[in-house]
């Protein structure tokens, strides 16, 4: 099919292959249900089959172009996560998230760090980029999956509020271990390059505060429901827009655009109008990323890859879980968060990309063929284990699944009473 597209004009390309993409992801989506899988998994496998490493459906050169595709759907996800951030939801959560955070992070680095260097006895260096992009958990299959299934709920308020303060921890321990790497090999990257990715975060905030500031004086009564998705779009874009000039993820200032918004308004409207509008996008989004998703790495994973992706998802499990009991979480975030923060992929990659520049050599290529092939299993094993996050805390609702999902709940929710008592 490929060679076929190859004969047709660019308009026509781009159309058909769009075309094939959404027709692909809908069809997985048939079996994924089958197995009791979140829609996402069945977006990403769908990529991956159709293509260029395997059927080769998609011209290359069109899913090299598809990039934006991954800026936008964020943009999306992240303002619609904005909502659960309200005043008083954080007022429930309060420091613990903050304290959480931290540890459900930093132990994961941490782990990670010390064990690859004393069982694989790999230098300081190596070990401590590693670790420090350890740290890092993408959230966009699992805010989805939280979408798919309606849930709502403390566990659910504080997994997001997690994940989104999850990426500046993993910017400023990332940075900190490159200095450090830095001062030991002389060599590398300037200051600029640690410092600017921060500087370049806290410019995005702010875009994305007095966004949130200016779309609540636009929305007056007399709005019409059109013109308030085109406002609310027009600002999603130029955010993500601004966010791509400076390389980064467009997720923080995007959160706290919707955030920003819900607290001066109270409009949940606006947010349900927006979720219509995105299922094509984040379908496509998925999709692309597993086209992207390069199955043949795994031959070069290796044993150290499989140890550094069971260690950091152990990591992240022990973290979260001793985060929750500091911050004296409720027993069902205790015993399940962890489980939510399993995915991988934007900003390691982006950092494994840097890293590798930094290393140079067999270590820099090690680091990022570990990221980059372990990121393919964390992407299709994450959005299962935040299901089943989401079912054992008991935040998604019987009425909220289909049919043919209420035995497995039913036999779910009857082990948790079990564990319970």
């Amino acid at each position: 099919m490929c060679n076929f597209l190859n004969h047709l004009n660019d308009t026509t390309i781009v159309l058909i292959s769009l075309s094939v993409i959404l027709l692909a992801g809908f069809l997985l989506t048939r079996i994924t249900k089958l197995a009791k899988l979140p829609n996402v998994t069945g977006y990403i496998i769908s990529g991956i089959l159709i293509g260029p490493y395997v059927l080769n459906l998609i011209p290359r050169e069109m899913v090299n172009n598809m990039g934006f595709i991954s800026d936008v759907a964020l943009a999306f996800i992240a303002f619609g996560v904005g909502r659960f951030f309200k005043k008083e939801n954080f007022q429930e959560t309060g420091f613990g998230v903050i304290v959480i955070t931290l540890f459900e992070s930093l132990v994961a680095g941490i782990i990670v760090t010390i064990s690859i260097h004393y069982i694989f006895h790999l230098n300081w260096d190596f070990c401590l980029l590693l670790g420090a992009i350890a740290t890092a958990t993408a959230p966009a299959s699992t805010m989805v999956t939280i979408r798919q299934y309606h849930a709502r709920g403390n566990f659910v308020n504080t997994l997001l509020q997690v994940v989104a303060f999850d990426d500046a921890v993993c910017l400023i321990a990332f940075s900190v271990a490159l200095a450090f790497v830095n001062s030991n090999i002389g060599a590398g990257v300037s200051a600029s390059e640690i410092i600017m990715p921060i500087v370049y975060n806290i410019g995005a905030l702010v875009i994305g505060f007095v966004s949130g500031v200016i779309l609540s004086r636009l929305m007056t009564p007399k709005r019409s429901e059109d013109n308030r998705l085109i406002l609310t779009i027009s600002l999603l874009l130029g955010i993500a827009g601004f966010c791509a000039e400076v390389n980064i993820s467009p997720l923080l200032s995007c959160m706290l655009f919707g955030t920003t918004y819900i607290n001066m308004t109270k409009d949940k409207e606006l947010y349900k109008q927006v979720e219509r509008f995105t299922p094509p996008i984040l379908s496509i989004f998925f999709v692309v990323s597993g086209m992207n998703l390069d199955i043949s790495s795994f031959n070069t994973l290796g044993i150290i890859g499989i140890s550094y992706f069971i260690i950091r998802i152990a990591g992240k499990y022990i973290g979260a879980y001793v985060g929750c009991i500091i911050a004296r979480t409720t027993k069902e975030v205790r015993n399940y968060l962890g489980l939510a923060l399993i995915p991988q992929a934007g900003v390691a990659i982006g950092l494994a990309f840097l890293g590798r520049r930094i290393l140079a050599g067999t270590m820099g290529n090690m680091l990022l063929t570990i990221i980059l092939s372990s990121s393919v299993l964390y992407e299709l094993i994450g959005p299962l284990c935040a299901k089943i996050a989401l079912f054992r805390s008991g935040t998604i609702k019987m009425d909220n699944i289909t049919p043919g999902e209420d035995k497995d709940v039913q036999k779910t929710e009857k082990a948790s009473e079990k564990s319970a008592t």
